[in-house]
């Protein structure tokens, strides 16, 4: 069995079923991807997910699917998704083993 592209910790998968309950019936999981942009040069996008698109890798962890674009998957390997909650702000937070290069922001990245 060949290791999932991307693990959830059970902060991320809590938080994605909160969101799964908020959205379209016809949502069946979330959408992970990296587009280009930021000051590093990439940066990741969510966004829901109706239908598994042709090529896209499915992780199901913790009761929770989750699609990875097929562009993105070398740039997700081996990466675990959080979800952190501080006082004036939550978000995802993508813990990437490919990363050489962060910005100061934390909004993009460089592998």
């Amino acid at each position: 069995m060949r290791e999932q592209v991307i693990k959830l910790s059970e902060n991320a998968a809590n938080r994605i079923k909160q969101i799964m309950s908020n959205a379209d019936k016809t949502t069946i999981g979330v959408r992970v991807g990296v587009k280009s942009g930021g000051c590093a040069g990439l940066s990741y996008i969510m966004e829901y997910a109706k239908e598994v698109k042709p090529n896209e890798e499915v992780v199901e962890d913790k009761g929770v699917k989750v699609l990875i674009d097929p562009k993105a998957i070398m740039y997700l390997l081996g990466t675990e998704m959080d979800y952190k909650k501080e006082e004036f702000s939550s978000q995802f937070v993508f813990k990437n083993p490919n990363e050489t290069e962060r910005c100061g922001c934390g909004e993009s990245f460089k592998v």
